[in-house]
């Protein structure tokens, strides 16, 4: 009663904005948080991921349609696929970032790691128990909630399919609207199908910005369903197409590197140091062998790098 007799105050009072500012002085609602940013997810985005056109395309278009819809049909599923230190981790944090502010201190914002939450393979039913549990726990407290999946190649096979009636169309399960939640998956499986397409392209003298997303998403559903590794190993996650989109992330060549070195060091306050930027896209290690085109490591290795010439 006290809270009805406070709204009704709170609508004598006029615009929208001061009756949100008030529920939020008084409530924890997760509503409260959520500050989508879209303009300053494209903007980070495009200046802050390096060599990912359709990493950048993909995930701008999917979130800003997805936040866009107050009354989505489905909740945004992403699953990205790359080599290490290609930007994936990078991608999600950004995504947070703009989403809840606080990124991956936002209390809507739940991080799994196979290998210190599912790390035994004779222990599947238990996992697939827990995870519902923990998921529909969460969209209770708060529907806009955002899940993280990591390393999925971690994953033991038959965990995630516990998740298959939150990603599909159901409307409304608790009590709660789970098809505004955004669940991340993120895996290196599917990198060598990847890898020969931007060799293949470079090879062939094609822009790897020429690249489109049709000519992977296939293969990467394949490598991912068919792999023993992954997560998604004969997942219905799969099969039943329960994924939005799956977001390819191309091997980083050496001035990616080198820009990735260049932002680190901003960040150190040492902008200005050139030479160390050309030194640590000098000292990675590239494939293949013969050509030299791409880091094996990315950027993963670039700060590493920079204490090291710095």
């Amino acid at each position: 009663m006290i809270f009805i007799l406070i709204l009704i105050y709170c609508t004598s009072l006029g615009t929208g904005f001061e009756m949100k500012s008030i529920f939020c002085s008084i409530s924890d609602s997760c509503d409260c948080d959520f500050k989508a940013d879209i303009k300053g997810l494209e903007w980070d985005l495009y200046k802050n991921l390096y060599g990912q056109h359709m990493a950048q395309d993909i995930v701008s278009e999917a979130v800003v349609n997805f936040l866009q819809n107050e009354n989505p049909d489905r909740s945004l599923v992403l699953s990205f696929h790359g080599a290490s230190g290609t930007g994936k981790s990078l991608v999600s944090s950004m995504m947070g970032r703009h989403i809840y502010e606080t990124a991956m201190g936002s209390p809507y914002i739940h991080q799994f790691v196979p290998t210190l939450h599912f790390t035994s393979a004779d222990r599947v039913q238990q996992y697939r128990s827990d995870l519902k549990r923990w998921v529909e726990g969460n969209l209770t407290a708060c529907a806009r909630s955002i899940f993280i999946f990591d390393e999925m190649e971690k994953m033991p096979p038959g965990v995630i399919d516990v998740l298959e009636p939150h990603l599909g169309t159901f409307h409304v399960l608790f009590q709660t609207n789970y098809r505004k939640a955004i669940y991340i998956f993120i895996s290196t499986i599917g990198q060598e199908v990847i890898n020969k397409v931007a060799l293949e392209s470079r090879q062939a003298g094609r822009d790897r910005e020429d690249i489109l997303p049709k000519e992977l998403e296939d293969s990467i559903a394949d490598a991912v369903y068919n792999n023993k590794n992954s997560g998604f190993y004969h997942s219905r996650i799969i099969t039943e197409k329960l994924i939005t989109r799956f977001v390819p992330f191309l091997p980083l060549l050496r001035r990616h590197v080198e820009r990735c070195a260049q932002r680190e060091l901003c960040q150190r306050g040492e902008c200005q140091r050139a030479d160390v930027a050309s030194s640590v896209g000098g000292a990675m290690t590239y494939t293949p062998n013969d050509r030299q085109y791409f880091s094996s490591t990315g950027c993963k290795l670039v700060p590493a790098k920079v204490n090291l010439f710095l």
